[in-house]
């Protein structure tokens, strides 16, 4: 077999023949996204997809090579132009983070060193541990205290599930089951908590029933008294409650449980205390917010995102527990290809694996780092501040229009509205939908006590109050429309 000299491109490998040509492509792509983020409020929001451009996607699996700018020319065309626009800064559906350009240069560099970060002695490990001391700090945990990113808060609140069924039953469950236990296990959290954490009961093979939803106060908060009456009425007839989660930025109005009376419940009932912090734990980056999340620091487990409120570009979500010690007996599993040793690359004992489901792990720990290093925590703040303030603006904004109508109080950054009419459900749903496809704004829609409403959720960094006036203007200007027919019938 004839092998080819050192100054050729091997056949079997994937690097380019010629390098400079790759590096002037790849200079071009990164200056289509620097443009793409720099002149983002020249675009419509979002837009709907043609039939034309989605149809090609349905192409049969590529058998031979392709040019790379061509590539890239289709991605500018049909891929950038139609994408859901969070970091666009009229973009208020859901609680979705803006992203930055330093976190988008710091993913390249993670992608061009293409770690894994499940383990051995490496120091993308050790970022990923500077990261885990700097959330101790903000959140006033022990240094025994572990943390893992993982995709997002869905799969964080599962991993604290798992943990506390682990404090409730022994490590003894991993291998018997929760059947050989012999107990039957509760969970409460709030009737307006998100879905994932019924999903993680799901899951994890708890099962559905096993979750409580408690009813809310007038604050949409979960009601203390409510919680305390469901326990006892569990403990009654023989269940074990074993796990409360408190909701720290609900998912429809944005309210925050009273962390401290859940930490005191959960510490007279002996259960676990864990928030579901999506995107509201972060809050704790601003001082003039942070007091709202008392109790959070009483917590045994806390899960967030990265990729919210910090703007960090997606995906990066955070589990920190408490007790390290036995977030490490939950997952745990020694194998002879999972050796550990004391010196060479496979030391650096316990690895990221040793607290998570996964063993191949992306290096999200470096944008987050990137983020934190580069703007500071007070910048954060201030950014997590300002959306607050925006949705207090929006809502004064509301409450001076008589075409619209405030639905729930504004307790972070999320307002919830409608347009006042005859039949305001049907012309509401209407407005989201004329919303998105003009480009002016994307809001999303929720129920709030039966009425259908307008969600707007401020969270991009790039959303000013000029972005906010035209949400507002363009929703009675398309109500008016809407309604326009309606009233011609009548007359």
């Amino acid at each position: 077999m004839q092998v080819a000299s050192s100054e050729q491109t091997e056949p079997g490998t994937l690097d380019p023949q010629d390098w400079q040509s790759l590096r002037a492509q790849g200079h071009r792509m990164l200056d289509d996204m620097l443009d793409y983020l720099e002149h983002i409020r020249e675009r419509p929001v979002w837009q709907p997809i043609p039939n034309e451009v989605r149809t090609p996607f349905h192409e049969a699996l590529p058998q031979s090579a392709s040019d790379l700018a061509a590539v890239h020319d289709t991605f500018m065309r049909d891929i950038l132009p139609f994408a859901s626009g969070n970091a666009h800064p009229g973009f208020m559906g859901w609680v979705h983070g803006g992203g930055t350009p330093v976190g988008m240069l710091a993913e390249m560099l993670a992608a061009g060193l293409n770690a894994n970060l499940g383990g051995r002695d490496q120091m993308p490990i050790e970022v990923e541990r500077q990261v885990l001391r700097w959330v101790r700090e903000l959140f006033g945990f022990p240094e025994s205290a572990s943390g893992l990113f993982v995709t997002g808060t869905s799969m964080a609140n599962m991993i604290a599930v798992l943990v506390a069924r682990t404090a409730t039953l022994g490590s003894s469950v991993r291998h018997e089951g929760v059947a050989a236990a012999g107990k039957r296990l509760s969970a409460y959290a709030s009737a307006g908590a998100h879905v994932c954490i019924s999903q993680a009961m799901d899951l994890s093979g708890l099962g559905l029933d096993t979750l409580r939803l408690i009813p809310m106060n007038d604050h949409y908060q979960m009601d203390i008294a409510e919680l305390a009456r469901a326990i006892a009425s569990d403990r009654d007839a023989g269940y074990t409650p074993f796990f409360i989660a408190g909701t720290a930025g609900s998912v429809n109005v944005g309210a925050i449980d009273d962390l401290a009376a859940l930490a005191d419940i959960a510490k007279k009932e002996k259960i676990w205390f864990h928030v579901d912090g999506a995107f509201g734990a972060l809050a704790m980056l601003a001082p003039e917010i942070a007091p709202s999340l008392a109790g959070i620091e009483r917590a045994d487990s806390i899960a967030f995102d990265f990729h919210k409120w910090a703007q960090v570009p997606y995906d990066a979500g955070f589990i920190l527990v408490r007790d390290g010690a036995l977030h490490y007996s939950t997952f745990a599993s020694p194998a002879a290809y999972l050796k550990r040793e004391s010196r060479g690359l496979a030391a650096g004992s316990p690895w990221p694996c040793d607290f998570g489901p996964d063993l191949s792990r992306g290096f999200r720990a470096l944008k987050t780092w990137f983020t934190i290093k580069v703007y500071g925590a007070e910048k954060l703040g201030a950014v997590i501040a300002h959306t607050c303030a925006l949705a207090r603006y929006m809502q004064q904004r509301i409450k001076e229009m008589p075409e619209l109508e405030l639905l729930a109080p504004v307790s972070l950054n999320i307002v919830c509205y409608r347009y006042r009419c005859k039949d305001p459900d049907r012309v509401n749903a209407d407005i989201v939908v004329a919303l998105q496809e003009s480009g002016i704004a994307v809001p999303s829609t929720t129920v709030i006590n039966g009425r259908f409403a307008i969600r707007a959720a401020i969270v991009n960094h790039r959303t000013t109050a000029n972005d906010i006036d035209a949400l507002l203007k363009a929703t009675i200007s398309f109500g008016e429309k809407i309604l326009l027919p309606h009233n011609q019938n009548e007359s």
